[in-house]
């Protein structure tokens, strides 16, 4: 018997990817934070399951990532329960002030918005979250706050939180309380010293005592009575009175009529996997449209990182966002054609303008979706080239057991964004910013009305079974990220950590959803490990390449959890961000 080489061998082994995928029996989370991704897993070990798991993930980055989100921001959701007939979406958005029309806005900003409470609509996420749990969860709202509150006497600062608050500590001084926490001993706090939030936690604890108050009335109805608290009770005339002493326009009774929208997902298929996603009331729909059309080539032989690829799914994506531009809008206020735009009929009759020999220099028309429904409807509406930068970013969750709970959460609404309100550290949802003020665009301001919002999980399913949650951050990067990750793992069979990691390329090709809506036609965001031979293609093709680092944020930062066939659990963690997965 002779010794045969494991590691050491000849030819050496090459690392195809720089982190392992994380595989584990029990249970999976994978957020954009590791600390939330651990507080994640403290939850399982307390006997909660993957919403549970997911809830305290989310607002632990609530916590953590305060130059990306706010317990006072957004919190879209997807869940999946078996014995639940399909998933459903929890919208965690807010809406636009009751008292506040389009045109008022214009005779007083113009076409401008400036950054602050004037981008206000009312704070949605604490609503998100508590009602996911309420609904979805087995643990006690003081159980999975318990990390946060943890996080909130103190974590260290990390490079990327400490650049944020440099950068922008100029803003920041001219809102006294964010100045308190932000800018401790009167400057930015600098990389491993532990930042501090007294105000956000002792809101945390507050919510935890007004559950134990009503805990007889039972687990749901304790956590819905903290809820409560915060748009209806003495939470929310905190809240109402620091928006009117700041000039922002959310007033008690803008908080009274929020409540998060529980509904059915969208829903496609792509290759024999069910794909469901946010509704238009976000860009979700973007990532079953774009995959309805690549379904109908062999992207398998095409090869990942290949012109082909590439090109192709650009193209795909240019015509996804052009409806997107067409036709979204809160269905509250806008008729939708979604049926329509998810019908393969109507993906068929679109992919026959993508082009094999040139890349459409433009975002092209919209298609016509209402046949495909069986009425007519208004032409899409048209975007115009705008400059411009639309800084804000956002990060995300997921979470999964054995039993096949399914959690996605996509949190945002920078903390330094706007004025944080006194006494509760969180800020109120600055998500206006993704409202047109052009009169006629189908998500122009408009009373009430829910902007359309980039934050999208998503959740793919096969046989009746959650297969993956997934999601990320990135603005307009996300769905874009979100479709080149599902065509890693489903067309080129790669494991969830590689398809992550896997070069991307991102289009900017179309109205960047926040203000000022930046549209550059053409350009195509390439990062560094993209082959020059295959740059240069794409350039010669149309394309006006624009270079990324290797790794960049830019293009945004997946996680995911997958099912794996024999049921083991699969996670997955973007080095673009502090990302990282954790199992058992």
């Amino acid at each position: 018997m002779r010794e045969i080489p494991i590691e050491s061998t000849a030819p050496p082994i090459a690392v195809s990817q720089g982190r392992p995928a994380i595989l584990s029996s029990r249970y999976m989370v994978s957020s954009c934070h590791y600390l939330a991704s651990f507080a994640g897993q403290r939850m399982f070990e307390r006997g909660g399951n993957a919403i549970d798991a997911g809830v305290a993930a989310g607002i632990a980055l609530n916590v953590l990532e305060r130059h990306l989100t706010d317990f006072g921001g957004v919190a879209p959701i997807i869940v999946y329960r078996p014995g639940m007939a399909a998933p459903e979406t929890i919208d965690g958005l807010g809406h636009w002030p009751a008292s506040l029309d389009l045109e008022t806005y214009r005779r007083r900003h113009g076409d401008d918005m400036p950054i602050g409470v004037e981008r206000s609509v009312t704070p949605a996420a604490a609503d998100a979250w508590l009602t996911a749990l309420a609904r979805h969860g087995r643990l006690t709202l003081a159980e999975v706050l318990a990390p946060s509150i943890e996080l909130c006497d103190g974590f260290p600062v990390y490079p990327r939180l400490a650049a944020a608050i440099e950068r922008l500590e100029e803003r920041i001084r001219q809102w006294p309380t964010s100045a308190a926490v932000f800018l401790p001993d009167g400057r930015p706090p600098r990389t491993g010293e532990p930042f501090v939030q007294r105000d956000l936690g002792a809101l945390f604890r507050r919510l935890a005592l007004i559950e134990e108050v009503h805990a007889p009335r039972g687990r749901a109805a304790a956590i819905l009575a903290a809820r409560d608290a915060i748009y209806e009770g003495d939470i929310a005339r905190e809240i109402a009175a620091f928006q009117a002493e700041a000039g922002g326009a959310i007033t008690r009774e803008d908080l009274r009529e929020q409540r998060v929208r529980i509904e059915p997902a969208a829903h496609s298929t792509y290759r024999g996997i069910d794909v469901y996603s946010c509704g238009p009331w976000s860009q979700g729909p973007l990532v079953p449209m774009t995959l309805n059309l690549l379904e109908g080539y062999d992207i398998a032989s095409f090869g990942p990182g290949s012109l082909r690829f590439l090109h192709t799914y650009v193209e795909a994506f240019k015509l996804a966002a052009a409806d997107r531009e067409g036709f979204f809008g809160d269905p509250e206020q806008v008729d939708v054609p979604i049926r329509g735009l998810l019908d393969k009929g109507y993906a068929a009759l679109r992919r026959e303008r993508i082009r094999d020999d040139r890349a459409n220099p433009e975002l092209p028309i919209p298609g016509d979706p209402w046949s495909h429904e069986g009425r007519s409807g208004p032409v899409g509406y048209r975007p115009r080239v705008a400059a411009g930068i639309g800084a804000p970013d956002t990060s995300f969750a997921c979470a999964m057991d054995a039993e096949g709970n399914a959690f996605a959460a996509t949190p945002s609404d920078p903390g330094l964004g706007a004025p944080l309100v006194r006494g509760l550290g969180m800020i109120v949802s600055t998500r206006g910013a993704q409202l047109w003020t052009t009169p006629g665009h189908p998500s122009a301001i408009a009373p009430r009305k829910r902007p359309r919002l980039t934050p999208n999980p998503a959740l793919l399913m096969k046989n009746g079974r959650a297969l993956m949650p997934f999601g990320c951050p990135g603005e307009d990067a996300q769905c874009q990220a979100m479709v080149q990750v599902v065509c890693n793992i489903v067309d080129f069979g790669m494991n969830t950590q590689a398809a992550i990691e896997a070069p991307r390329v991102i289009s900017r090709s179309f109205p960047w959803t926040f203000h000022p809506h930046a549209y550059e036609p053409g350009v195509l965001q390439v990062e560094g490990r993209v082959s020059r031979d295959v740059r240069d293609a794409l350039a010669r093709l149309g394309h006006v390449i624009r270079d990324l680092p290797d790794f960049s944020p830019a293009a945004a930062g997946v996680c995911a959890v997958r099912r794996l066939e024999g049921g083991t659990l699969e996670g997955g963690a973007d080095p673009r961000r502090e990302s990282y997965a954790a199992g058992w």
